[in-house]
């Protein structure tokens, strides 16, 4: 058996606070949720590591950012009790659960069908009634509900969709892993009127989310 509790901790102290992560809620918001409930039974023993861990329940090559990633473009967003967020590819829901415990409203937006019931069982398991899945396009969001403070891409993307920028409230925030040829970056992105401002954050790698690939220009 596992201590799951002893590795969370563990996480926590090796991987996520030495990453710069200071925002005390944030690592409040890690320790309290298991992720080990958010992985199927082959990826369970890693759960606490740095892995880019297979997404149970999804025909495709689904993974997880991992933990440092997550806290790191988490910790960008700057929630709060009022913050009304949107995830975008929420795969089984871990990262809606650790925004869910800093944002009053949490919008989780998944187009797998098999994931988004894992995720809705999971936040429901955790009682974590702010945070609702909705089954929908990954690069569509969930124009329904908004205006948001903070939108999350929890995957690699070529290109952040204007359908998305247009869905946050003026000075408002979107983090997501940007792939641009051979190169991932962390990116900042935010609402100035009609325009979008971009910051890089760090350099690192994710899987590549469906649907926000660059369509590809052959030359004959």
């Amino acid at each position: 058996m596992y201590d799951f509790a002893t590795l969370r901790q563990r996480m926590v102290d090796n991987q996520i606070r030495p990453s710069d992560v200071t925002d005390r809620e944030l690592i409040r918001a890690f320790l309290s949720a298991p992720r080990e409930i958010f992985v199927g039974p082959a990826e369970r023993p890693f759960s606490y590591s740095d892995r880019a861990l297979k997404l149970p329940a999804s025909g495709g090559d689904r993974r997880m950012i991992d933990p440092v990633q997550l806290a790191q473009l988490v910790q960008a967003l700057r929630l709060g009790p009022q913050s009304k967020a949107m995830v975008i590819g929420c795969g089984t829901g871990y990262s809606a659960a650790i925004m869910a415990r800093l944002a009053g409203t949490v919008i989780a937006v998944e187009e797998d069908e098999a994931l988004a019931a894992f995720a809705d069982a999971r936040l429901r398991e955790l009682g974590l009634g702010n945070a609702r899945v909705v089954r929908a396009r990954l690069v569509e969001g969930c124009a329904e509900e908004a205006p948001y403070d903070a939108i999350l891409i929890d995957g690699a993307v070529e290109f952040v969709p204007d359908a998305l920028m247009a869905q946050l409230k003026p000075d408002g925030r979107l983090a997501v892993i940007e792939r641009q040829e051979r190169i991932s970056r962390a990116m900042l992105y935010e609402r100035v009127g009609p325009e979008r401002a971009r910051w890089p954050q760090f350099e690192t790698w994710a899987a590549l989310l469906p649907g926000f690939e660059r369509k590809r220009e052959f030359v004959f």
